[in-house]
């Protein structure tokens, strides 16, 4: 995907005093609950209090702002993802939900930013290249961790690993979504419990399924035992 943001000198990482205006802006007018699709570059450089060539010099329209917006956000979410362990030694579940709190407060205090980055990926091409872009590096984190808990036997064999990865990322993404929007935040353990219960049980740490004779067999022995006790 070709890179959506605004190409800086080696020795200038850092955004410029007019760059941060911009994106604040943006942020307050997202904020007060502004429609994105509704907001003009106008709107933006007089909140921000810059000039429209200000403007065109750091970003190519608003969309472009709001990828550039949401770029440090989502990669702190996904380092958050690449450094969990699932073999830190303690109950995951309990660890993931723990996770999950984390997730949820940075979502619900970026709700309106990370709603308008949604929004607009749904017809924008570039933003949805970078949207879907970013979930594949959350899959690809996921999928690692699931294949090195099979090659050290903690996560059962058949699980299929791409299939897991992508349930667990792609889905959680939007039941996230949902969840901050129609709970007011006094639900988010819960949710958080539930959501680590699920990961946890449901891929990194679900029972081995048994060979079809075995378990035809233990019911045989079940039947048996039953029928051992009528007598």
């Amino acid at each position: 995907m070709a890179s959506v943001t605004r190409k800086r000198k080696d020795n200038d990482e850092r955004p410029t005093a007019a760059e941060k205006q911009l994106l604040a802006a943006l942020e307050r007018l997202l904020k007060r609950g502004e429609s994105f699709t509704e907001i003009s570059v106008q709107q933006i450089i007089e909140e921000a209090g810059v000039s429209r060539a200000t403007f065109y010099a750091y970003f190519r329209d608003k969309s472009h702002l709001l990828i550039q917006l949401t770029d440090a956000l989502r990669s702190t979410l996904l380092e958050k993802a690449r450094k969990w362990d699932p073999s830190a030694g303690e109950d995951g579940a309990a660890r993931y939900a723990r996770f999950f709190i984390e997730v949820i407060t940075i979502h619900r205090d970026n709700h309106a930013v990370l709603s308008a980055l949604r929004e607009l990926s749904s017809y924008d091409a570039s933003v949805r290249d970078f949207y879907t872009a970013d979930l594949e590096k959350f899959d690809e984190a996921v999928l690692k961790t699931i294949v090195d808990e099979q090659a050290s036997g903690s996560t059962p064999s058949d699980l299929d690993a791409a299939a897991a990865s992508r349930v667990i990322v792609w889905g959680g993404e939007q039941a996230i979504a949902r969840h901050i929007s129609v709970d007011d935040g006094s639900g988010d353990e819960a949710f958080a419990r539930e959501l680590g219960k699920i990961w946890w049980y449901g891929a990194y740490r679900r029972p081995a399924e048994q060979p079809v004779n075995e378990s035809e067999n233990h019911r045989n022995a079940e039947k048996e035992n039953r029928n051992e006790r009528r007598e």
